[in-house]
Protein backbone atom coordinates (compact mmCIF):
# COMPACT_ATOMS: atom_id res chain seq x y z
CA UNK A 1 0.00 0.00 0.00
CA UNK A 2 0.99 3.41 -0.61
CA UNK A 3 0.42 6.22 1.14
CA UNK A 4 1.34 10.16 1.93
CA UNK A 5 1.39 11.98 5.28
CA UNK A 6 1.66 15.89 4.82
CA UNK A 7 2.45 18.38 7.92
CA UNK A 8 1.17 21.66 7.47
CA UNK A 9 3.18 23.89 9.56
CA UNK A 10 3.27 27.50 10.26
CA UNK A 11 6.63 28.23 9.00
CA UNK A 12 7.59 25.04 6.58
CA UNK A 13 5.63 22.14 4.88
CA UNK A 14 6.95 18.37 5.52
CA UNK A 15 5.43 15.28 2.75
CA UNK A 16 6.37 11.46 3.51
CA UNK A 17 5.77 9.10 0.69
CA UNK A 18 5.62 5.75 2.78
CA UNK A 19 4.83 2.18 1.30
CA UNK A 20 4.52 -0.69 3.75
CA UNK A 21 5.87 0.86 6.51
CA UNK A 22 9.21 1.78 4.39
CA UNK A 23 9.77 5.82 3.60
CA UNK A 24 10.24 5.50 -0.38
CA UNK A 25 10.39 10.01 -0.07
CA UNK A 26 10.19 12.96 1.94
CA UNK A 27 10.33 16.59 1.16
CA UNK A 28 10.55 19.77 2.64
CA UNK A 29 9.70 23.47 1.75
CA UNK A 30 8.53 26.51 3.46
CA UNK A 31 4.76 27.11 3.88
CA UNK A 32 4.59 30.76 2.65
CA UNK A 33 1.79 32.72 1.69
CA UNK A 34 0.27 30.00 -0.62
CA UNK A 35 0.18 26.80 1.96
CA UNK A 36 -2.37 25.05 -0.47
CA UNK A 37 0.26 25.46 -3.37
CA UNK A 38 3.38 24.92 -1.15
CA UNK A 39 1.53 21.37 -0.43
CA UNK A 40 1.21 20.38 -3.53
CA UNK A 41 4.43 21.61 -4.78
CA UNK A 42 5.96 19.39 -1.76
CA UNK A 43 3.95 16.18 -2.53
CA UNK A 44 5.38 16.74 -5.68
CA UNK A 45 8.48 16.95 -4.37
CA UNK A 46 8.10 13.87 -2.05
CA UNK A 47 6.92 11.37 -5.09
CA UNK A 48 9.71 12.46 -7.32
CA UNK A 49 12.05 11.02 -4.19
CA UNK A 50 10.18 7.90 -4.05
CA UNK A 51 9.75 7.61 -7.94
CA UNK A 52 6.01 7.17 -7.88
CA UNK A 53 3.24 9.21 -9.33
CA UNK A 54 0.64 10.87 -7.10
CA UNK A 55 -1.61 9.18 -8.73
CA UNK A 56 -0.65 6.36 -7.28
CA UNK A 57 -0.82 6.99 -4.01
CA UNK A 58 -4.00 5.30 -2.32
CA UNK A 59 -4.49 7.70 0.53
CA UNK A 60 -3.48 10.90 1.43
CA UNK A 61 -3.57 12.58 5.26
CA UNK A 62 -3.07 15.87 6.08
CA UNK A 63 -1.96 17.14 9.55
CA UNK A 64 -0.41 20.48 10.55
CA UNK A 65 -2.01 23.85 11.53
CA UNK A 66 -2.99 24.53 7.85
CA UNK A 67 -3.95 20.80 7.16
CA UNK A 68 -7.38 22.03 5.82
CA UNK A 69 -5.74 23.57 2.87
CA UNK A 70 -3.74 20.64 1.78
CA UNK A 71 -6.14 20.19 -1.40
CA UNK A 72 -4.74 16.24 -2.62
CA UNK A 73 -5.58 15.36 0.94
CA UNK A 74 -8.45 12.74 1.42
CA UNK A 75 -8.36 12.84 5.53
CA UNK A 76 -6.55 14.79 8.02
CA UNK A 77 -5.66 14.25 11.58
CA UNK A 78 -5.17 16.18 14.34
CA UNK A 79 -1.30 17.48 15.29
CA UNK A 80 -1.39 15.67 18.16
CA UNK A 81 -2.74 12.42 16.86
CA UNK A 82 0.17 12.00 14.35
CA UNK A 83 2.85 12.96 16.69
CA UNK A 84 2.07 10.35 19.37
CA UNK A 85 1.56 7.42 15.77
CA UNK A 86 4.88 9.07 14.68
CA UNK A 87 6.62 8.17 18.25
CA UNK A 88 5.16 5.06 18.31
CA UNK A 89 6.35 4.13 15.37
CA UNK A 90 10.17 5.17 15.71
CA UNK A 91 10.09 5.07 19.66
CA UNK A 92 7.83 2.13 21.06
CA UNK A 93 9.14 2.76 24.35
CA UNK A 94 8.08 6.60 25.08
CA UNK A 95 4.50 7.55 26.70
CA UNK A 96 5.29 11.13 26.57
CA UNK A 97 5.82 12.91 23.59
CA UNK A 98 7.49 16.77 23.45
CA UNK A 99 6.67 18.00 19.86
CA UNK A 100 8.04 21.68 19.71
CA UNK A 101 7.60 23.91 16.09
CA UNK A 102 7.65 27.01 15.12
CA UNK A 103 4.32 28.33 16.51
CA UNK A 104 3.35 26.17 18.96
CA UNK A 105 4.44 23.00 21.50
CA UNK A 106 2.69 19.45 22.36
CA UNK A 107 2.91 17.38 25.39
CA UNK A 108 1.50 14.42 24.78
CA UNK A 109 0.50 11.82 27.12
CA UNK A 110 0.03 7.91 25.01
CA UNK A 111 -0.39 4.53 25.41
CA UNK A 112 1.81 1.79 23.50
CA UNK A 113 0.02 1.74 20.17
CA UNK A 114 0.29 5.40 20.06
CA UNK A 115 -3.46 5.98 20.90
CA UNK A 116 -3.46 9.99 22.69
CA UNK A 117 -4.29 9.38 26.68
CA UNK A 118 -3.87 12.98 27.03
CA UNK A 119 -2.24 16.30 25.54
CA UNK A 120 -1.92 20.21 26.68
CA UNK A 121 -0.98 22.61 23.97
CA UNK A 122 0.74 26.00 24.22
CA UNK A 123 -0.51 27.82 21.05
CA UNK A 124 -1.23 31.35 22.68
CA UNK A 125 2.54 32.36 23.17
CA UNK A 126 5.10 32.03 20.61
CA UNK A 127 7.69 32.10 23.97
CA UNK A 128 7.39 28.89 24.55
CA UNK A 129 8.35 27.23 20.46
CA UNK A 130 10.97 27.80 18.09
CA UNK A 131 9.95 31.34 16.75
CA UNK A 132 10.90 33.08 20.00
CA UNK A 133 14.37 31.38 19.87
CA UNK A 134 14.93 32.59 16.13
CA UNK A 135 13.47 36.13 17.44
CA UNK A 136 16.39 36.05 20.10
CA UNK A 137 19.07 34.84 18.05
CA UNK A 138 18.72 38.20 15.91
CA UNK A 139 17.97 40.13 19.00
CA UNK A 140 21.62 39.27 19.59
CA UNK A 141 22.78 39.12 16.08
CA UNK A 142 24.15 35.07 15.36
CA UNK A 143 22.70 32.53 13.65
CA UNK A 144 19.62 30.38 15.04
CA UNK A 145 22.70 27.61 14.59
CA UNK A 146 25.28 29.93 16.83
CA UNK A 147 22.63 30.75 19.09
CA UNK A 148 21.76 26.85 19.74
CA UNK A 149 25.86 26.10 20.27
CA UNK A 150 26.24 29.29 21.99
CA UNK A 151 24.00 28.31 25.19
CA UNK A 152 26.03 24.81 26.02
CA UNK A 153 28.89 27.18 26.69
CA UNK A 154 27.15 28.41 29.62
CA UNK A 155 26.90 27.54 32.82
CA UNK A 156 24.76 30.40 34.41
CA UNK A 157 21.50 30.91 35.37
CA UNK A 158 20.00 34.05 34.16
CA UNK A 159 15.91 34.36 35.04
CA UNK A 160 14.07 35.55 32.30
CA UNK A 161 10.35 37.37 33.76
CA UNK A 162 9.19 38.33 30.06
CA UNK A 163 6.15 36.15 29.82
CA UNK A 164 5.75 37.30 25.53
CA UNK A 165 8.23 37.33 22.95
CA UNK A 166 8.00 40.86 22.13
CA UNK A 167 8.90 42.11 25.82
CA UNK A 168 11.07 39.39 26.20
CA UNK A 169 13.50 41.04 23.44
CA UNK A 170 13.17 43.98 25.34
CA UNK A 171 14.70 42.07 28.12
CA UNK A 172 17.80 40.78 25.89
CA UNK A 173 18.36 44.01 24.25
CA UNK A 174 18.86 45.60 27.89
CA UNK A 175 21.13 42.45 29.16
CA UNK A 176 23.57 43.09 26.20
CA UNK A 177 23.35 46.53 27.25
CA UNK A 178 24.42 45.51 30.34
CA UNK A 179 27.60 43.37 28.93
CA UNK A 180 26.15 39.85 30.00
CA UNK A 181 27.67 37.57 27.58
CA UNK A 182 26.26 36.23 24.84
CA UNK A 183 26.13 32.66 25.69
CA UNK A 184 24.56 33.59 29.00
CA UNK A 185 21.74 35.16 27.18
CA UNK A 186 21.67 32.31 25.15
CA UNK A 187 21.14 30.27 27.85
CA UNK A 188 18.55 32.39 29.64
CA UNK A 189 16.47 32.13 26.45
CA UNK A 190 16.74 28.53 26.24
CA UNK A 191 15.71 27.96 29.89
CA UNK A 192 12.57 30.44 29.15
CA UNK A 193 11.29 28.18 26.69
CA UNK A 194 11.83 24.70 28.09
CA UNK A 195 10.20 26.19 31.65
CA UNK A 196 7.53 26.68 29.47
CA UNK A 197 7.57 23.46 27.72
CA UNK A 198 7.95 21.81 30.99
CA UNK A 199 5.34 23.44 32.64
CA UNK A 200 2.89 22.31 29.91
CA UNK A 201 4.31 18.65 29.62
CA UNK A 202 3.98 17.82 33.47
CA UNK A 203 0.46 18.91 33.67
CA UNK A 204 -0.34 15.54 31.35
CA UNK A 205 2.27 13.74 33.43
CA UNK A 206 5.75 12.47 32.38
CA UNK A 207 6.30 8.87 32.10
CA UNK A 208 9.62 6.99 30.72
CA UNK A 209 10.71 7.38 28.22
CA UNK A 210 10.05 11.28 26.55
CA UNK A 211 10.32 11.76 22.86
CA UNK A 212 11.34 15.12 21.99
CA UNK A 213 10.23 15.36 18.19
CA UNK A 214 9.47 18.79 16.22
CA UNK A 215 12.20 21.15 14.48
CA UNK A 216 13.33 22.87 17.70
CA UNK A 217 14.71 19.56 18.42
CA UNK A 218 18.05 20.14 16.28
CA UNK A 219 18.48 23.03 18.49
CA UNK A 220 21.09 21.51 21.27
CA UNK A 221 21.02 24.59 23.18
CA UNK A 222 16.67 24.15 24.50
CA UNK A 223 17.37 20.11 24.09
CA UNK A 224 20.31 20.69 27.07
CA UNK A 225 17.30 22.92 28.46
CA UNK A 226 14.69 20.71 28.41
CA UNK A 227 17.05 17.56 29.75
CA UNK A 228 17.78 19.67 32.80
CA UNK A 229 14.17 20.56 33.36
CA UNK A 230 12.69 17.10 32.96
CA UNK A 231 15.73 15.55 34.79
CA UNK A 232 16.30 13.00 32.36
CA UNK A 233 17.37 12.45 28.93
CA UNK A 234 14.98 13.04 26.25
CA UNK A 235 15.10 10.63 23.45
CA UNK A 236 15.12 12.30 19.55
CA UNK A 237 14.43 9.88 16.67
CA UNK A 238 16.03 10.77 13.08
CA UNK A 239 14.28 13.68 11.71
CA UNK A 240 12.61 14.63 14.44
CA UNK A 241 10.72 17.12 12.20
CA UNK A 242 9.36 14.78 10.04
CA UNK A 243 7.63 12.74 12.76
CA UNK A 244 4.01 14.64 12.18
CA UNK A 245 3.88 13.78 8.26
CA UNK A 246 5.22 9.79 8.92
CA UNK A 247 1.90 9.63 12.00
CA UNK A 248 -0.33 11.00 9.00
CA UNK A 249 1.09 8.84 6.61
CA UNK A 250 0.37 5.82 8.88
CA UNK A 251 -2.94 7.01 9.41
CA UNK A 252 -3.46 7.19 6.10
CA UNK A 253 -2.61 3.66 5.84
CA UNK A 254 -5.48 2.68 8.91
CA UNK A 255 -7.66 4.52 7.04
CA UNK A 256 -7.37 3.23 3.37
CA UNK A 257 -8.32 -0.57 4.91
Amino acid sequence: MLTAGIDMGSKFIKTLVLKDGMVLGKAIVPTGFEPSASASKCLEQAASEAEVDISSIDHITSTGAGRKAASEANTDITDVGAAAKGVAELIPEARTVIDVGAEDGRGIKTEADGKVVDFAVNEKCAAGAGAFAEAMSRALEVTLEEFGNLSLKSDKTIPMNAQCAVFAESEVVSLVHAKTPKEDIARAVHDAIASRVVSMVRRVGINESVALVGGLSHNPGFVDAINRGLETQVVIPDNPEFVGALGAAIVAGERNK
